[in-house]
């Protein structure tokens, strides 16, 4: 069985060609994500791989669908790259590859720390050789309260490390499968030093955190994000850090990230973009959409995409 792996980074491209043959496969391994320049490498391969660092159109669906795609995995968890709904109507099958939480997890408190302990503006005096103290004193995690909003397989790995570090946690999710005190939204809010974000993207959690649900924050809050950039409004959230009312944020994911994050931007002009003016505040840290980007995650994400392929291929449903 041929299937097309499209996006391949040099270590994951490795990864298939070893581990495919196990599975009865024959990888066609390229670099570049699905576009009318390489789409014809799908032609003889029913399934076909896609990474999440490049959007998928419908015209680029509609021509994989003519050449006989039919599944296509994706190595993400969020499907928010992809137009589902528009892939299904052309007889293709989406779903997400399943692969360990505990990196992201992992990131997401390195994150909290970083922000509850002003690290950024701790290097960049260090860098400067500044070496004095700050004016304010960080805070300890075991003194406040961090609300999780998601509560699936990497928000549920966060709260087990928030326990942890004694922390109180409050979670929101529409059904309550982790060990927390579920709240509704407005309520976790209210009552969170930290919201961390963990839910998925869609049409209801775009901008879920807008400028309303900002000023519900407490003042003095951090806001910390691992899942999707356009969960929060960046604009609301700027002028939220810029007044003060946030005391700061740590983000892995951003809006505008798409072409930005994954290539170099150090000789590009200083264009000032709603990322850039974030960046430059000392409150903020940002990191490259890189908390998923472990070697355990790469193995699974790799092995679980091609046994996603199978189980279609045998008519299974996915877990």
């Amino acid at each position: 069985m041929d299937v097309t792996i499209f996006g391949c980074d040099l270590d994951e491209a490795a990864l298939f060609r070893e581990r495919a043959p196990f599975f009865g496969i024959t990888p066609v391994i390229t670099a570049e994500a699905p576009s009318a320049e390489t789409s014809h490498l799908a032609l003889g391969s029913r399934c076909i791989s896609v990474g999440h660092k490049s959007p998928i159109s419908h015209q680029d669906l509609s021509t994989l669908s003519a050449l006989g795609v039919r599944y296509i995995s994706t190595r993400s968890i969020g499907l928010d790259h992809i137009d589902v709904a528009f892939a299904n109507s052309l007889g293709i099958t989406v779903e997400p590859v399943a692969y360990s939480p505990h990196g992201v997890a992992d990131f997401t408190m390195m994150l909290m720390l970083m922000a509850v302990r002003q690290t950024k503006a701790a290097l960049l005096r260090s860098e400067a050789g500044d070496y004095r103290l700050a004016p304010t004193r960080g805070r300890e995690l075991r003194d406040l309260t961090v609300g999780v909003v998601g509560t699936g397989r990497i928000g549920s790995a966060v709260i087990d490390r928030l326990r942890g570090f004694g922390s109180r946690i409050v979670a929101h999710d529409h059904t309550t499968t982790a060990t927390a005190d579920f709240v509704p939204l407005d309520q976790l809010l209210r009552l969170s030093d930290i919201v961390t974000l963990h839910t998925p993207l869609d049409a209801t959690t775009h901008h879920l955190i807008d400028r309303d649900a900002l000023n519900r924050m407490k003042t003095g809050a951090y806001l910390i994000n691992t899942s999707r950039g356009a969960l929060i409004d960046t604009g609301a959230l700027t002028a939220a850090l810029e007044s003060g009312r946030l005391a700061g944020a740590a983000l892995d994911v951003v809006e505008g990230e798409l072409g930005v994050f994954y290539t170099d931007q150090r000789h590009q002009k200083a264009e000032v973009t709603a990322l850039r003016r974030l960046s430059r505040l000392p409150n903020v840290v940002i990191t490259p959409h890189t908390a998923y980007y472990t070697d355990h995650a790469l193995t699974d994400t790799v092995v679980n995409g091609l046994i996603n392929c199978v189980r279609f291929e045998k008519g299974l449903q996915h877990d």
